[in-house]
């Protein structure tokens, strides 16, 4: 391997290393090609190698005159992103519901006075990008509670499974927001979180059905 392959490799390992940490978030912009180079010490042509390989591999993609975002942060959400994409919209909606169903019953069983602060900020944030009808900001904002949701069952393993198909959600929330934004209908999750925050497992469960079980049904055949 000659010096400057080796040189990119090593930029390459370091980007992903920060991306799989957790450093960037999905749908996050990534530093411009100057900053990277500045704060990695290579060159430009380095950088710009070592950011397309990522986006060959899944993790990165570029947006034409806006910059290179994060795609995916896991290696599994790639693989899993890879099988599901020809995948129709119900059944990843079903799939959904069976993980976030069991996710709401746990959170409300195992909430904290610290989760349920982080909760209700994940859920104002997603009212604000709701009331602005930014596309971009609802699903992130969407997500980020949904995500929330998961980490707070304290099921590692619920939440990995959760985490591994990003990609997926991203997809169908968008969907969902969409067709919201068409239909003009309520949407919040006021009474799924207060349900959380009371530890009213079997309500958190119903909430988190209802409001998925909505969206599946509105899916075409």
């Amino acid at each position: 391997m000659s010096d400057r392959s080796g040189l990119i490799e090593k930029t390459v390992q370091k980007l992903r290393s920060q991306i799989l940490g957790g450093q960037w978030q999905v749908g996050d912009r990534i530093p411009t090609e100057p900053e990277l180079t500045a704060k990695l010490g290579v060159g430009r042509n380095t950088v710009r190698e070592a950011v397309q390989a990522l986006v060959h591999a899944g993790l990165l993609v570029r947006r034409q005159g806006s910059g290179t975002y994060v795609k995916s942060i896991s290696e599994m959400s790639m693989a899993i992103g890879r099988h599901l994409e020809d995948a129709h919209y119900t059944h990843i909606l079903e799939v959904r519901r069976s993980l976030e169903v069991e996710a709401a019953r746990l959170a409300a069983t195992h909430r904290t006075e610290e989760d349920i602060t982080a909760l209700r900020e994940a859920n104002r944030l997603r009212q604000e990008a709701f009331l602005e009808q930014d596309i971009d900001r609802m699903v992130q904002a969407d997500m980020h509670l949904h995500s929330e949701i998961a980490r707070v069952s304290k099921n590692p393993v619920l939440a990995s499974l959760y985490d591994s198909l990003t990609d997926s959600v991203q997809a169908t929330i968008r969907r969902n927001v969409e067709l919201l934004l068409r239909s003009q209908v309520r949407d919040d999750h006021d009474d799924l979180i207060e349900a959380i925050v009371l530890g009213d497992s079997f309500l958190a469960m119903e909430e988190m059905g209802s409001y998925l079980e909505t969206y599946i049904e509105g899916q075409p055949e």
